[in-house]
C-alpha cells in the first residue's frame, strides 16, 4: 500500500526568503529612530524631510549611522551643555545671595555643585541617547589607566584645590609671597582658585598661575591668613654726630604722616646696628591693605623723613674712607715720575 503525503499549503511551499529592510537595520542611536517616527506621525511633509536626511547614512555591516542620528546626538549634547550651564549659573547666583557663607565656603560649594550638575547632565544625556553603558565595559580598564597616568596631576590639582578651600588656608583675596624659579621672592593677591591652578596677581600686573598641588606641598607665606595687618620695615641711617633721640622722633613723625600706616598698632623705631658709616635704624609700620603695595608706603615714609632730617640739620651719611699712604722708596719714585710727566706736558 502506497502512502502519498498531503501537499503542503501553497503559502508554506512558496514562503519568501527573509530580506533586510532599512527599517530593520540597527541604528547607532535608538532615540533618533523614535524621534523620526514621532515626527512622521505628526507631519508627512516634515517626515519626508527627516527620511531624506536619514537616508544619508554610513553603513558597516549591521552598524548604521545616518545624518539624522548625528543631528539628534548633536542636539542632545547641546541641550545637556545648556542645561548644565544654566543650572550652574542659577546655583552660583543663589549662593551669591547667601550672606552666612564667607567667600571660601561659597567658592567651595560652587565647585562641588558644578561637578555634581555636570555629572548628572552627562548621565541624563547618556540615558536620552539610549547608550548601553555595558558596551563601554571593554574600555573601562584602558580609561582607568589613562586617568591613573595621564590625568594624575589634573585630578591631584582638583583635589588639592578643594582641600585648600575646605581648610581655608588660602582663599581669594589673600596676599601671599612666593619665590620664582630663580629664587626671587614676590608677593601678590589671590584672584581665583580654579580647578587646576590658583591665579595670583602682583603689583606690576603680572599674573602667576600656581598649580594647586604646589601650594599643598610647598611652604607658603600668607600675609593675611588670620589677620590682614602686615608689618613692614623701613631702614634708615644717620650720622654718628646726630642726636639719635631727635632722629627717632622724626622717624616716628614721618611714619605717622603716611596715609596707609595704621595708628594702632603704632609705628616703632629700633636701633639696628652701628654701621661702617652710620647709625642704622629700622622703622616698623603696620598696614592693613598689602594688596595695594608695600614699596609705595616705604617711599612715602622715606620722602617725608628726608625733609624732616634736612630741616633739623641731621646728616644722612654716605660711605667715606680714609686713605693712609706710607712713605717708601718705591712710592717716592712713583711721585717723582708723575711730577716729571706733568712738567713735560707743561
Amino acid at each position: 500500500m502506497s502512502t502519498e503525503a498531503d501537499p503542503l499549503p501553497e503559502s508554506a511551499a512558496t514562503s519568501p526568503s527573509p530580506t533586510t529592510s532599512p527599517e530593520n537595520e540597527a541604528n547607532a542611536v535608538e532615540t533618533a529612530e523614535g524621534i523620526k517616527e514621532a515626527v512622521t506621525e505628526k507631519s508627512e511633509t516634515i517626515g519626508s524631510i527627516v527620511d531624506h536626511i536619514d537616508s544619508l547614512a554610513l553603513k558597516a555591516g549591521s552598524f548604521r549611522v545616518s545624518m539624522w542620528d548625528v543631528l539628534v546626538v548633536g542636539l542632545v549634547i547641546t541641550g545637556v551643555i545648556v542645561f548644565a550651564w544654566f543650572i550652574s549659573k542659577a546655583a552660583h547666583a543663589a549662593l551669591g545671595r547667601a550672606s552666612r557663607l564667607d567667600q571660601a565656603q561659597r567658592l567651595l560649594l560652587e565647585k562641588l555643585i558644578t561637578l555634581a550638575v555636570w555629572a548628572v547632565a552627562i548621565l541624563i544625556g547618556i540615558d536620552i541617547l539610549g547608550i548601553d553603558l555595558t558596551a563601554l565595559a571593554v574600555f573601562s580598564g584602558a580609561f582607568g589607566l589613562a586617568i591613573g597616568f595621564g590625568l594624575q596631576k589634573t585630578f591631584g590639582n582638583l583635589i588639592a584645590g578643594i582641600i585648600l578651600l575646605m581648610d581655608k588656608s588660602i582663599k581669594p583675596g589673600d596676599v601671599i609671597a612666593i619665590a620664582d624659579q630663580a629664587g626671587n621672592e614676590t608677593f601678590g593677591q589671590i584672584r581665583k582658585i580654579g580647578i587646576r591652578a590658583v591665579s595670583m596677581t602682583t603689583r606690576d600686573a603680572r599674573e602667576y598661575l600656581i598649580p594647586n598641588e604646589n601650594l599643598m606641598i610647598n611652604q607658603v607665606e600668607n600675609w593675611s591668613y588670620s589677620s590682614r595687618n602686615v608689618r613692614m620695615q623701613v631702614d634708615v641711617g644717620v650720622s654718628y654726630e646726630a642726636d639719635i633721640a631727635r632722629a627717632e622722633e622724626l622717624m616716628l613723625e614721618a611714619a605717622n604722616s603716611a596715609k596707609r600706616v595704621l595708628k594702632t598698632p603704632a609705628p616703632s623705631v629700633w636701633l639696628k646696628e652701628y654701621g661702617d658709616s652710620s647709625v642704622n635704624f629700622t622703622i616698623h609700620c603696620w598696614i592693613m591693605d598689602p594688596e595695594e603695595g608695600v614699596g609705595n608706603v616705604r617711599s612715602e615714609v622715606l620722602k617725608k623723613l628726608w625733609w624732616l632730617l634736612k630741616e633739623n640739620d641731621i646728616e644722612i651719611p654716605f660711605p667715606q674712607r680714609d686713605l693712609n699712604l706710607k712713605g717708601n722708596e718705591e712710592f717716592r719714585e712713583l711721585v717723582a715720575a708723575f711730577r716729571d710727566s706733568a712738567k713735560d706736558r707743561d
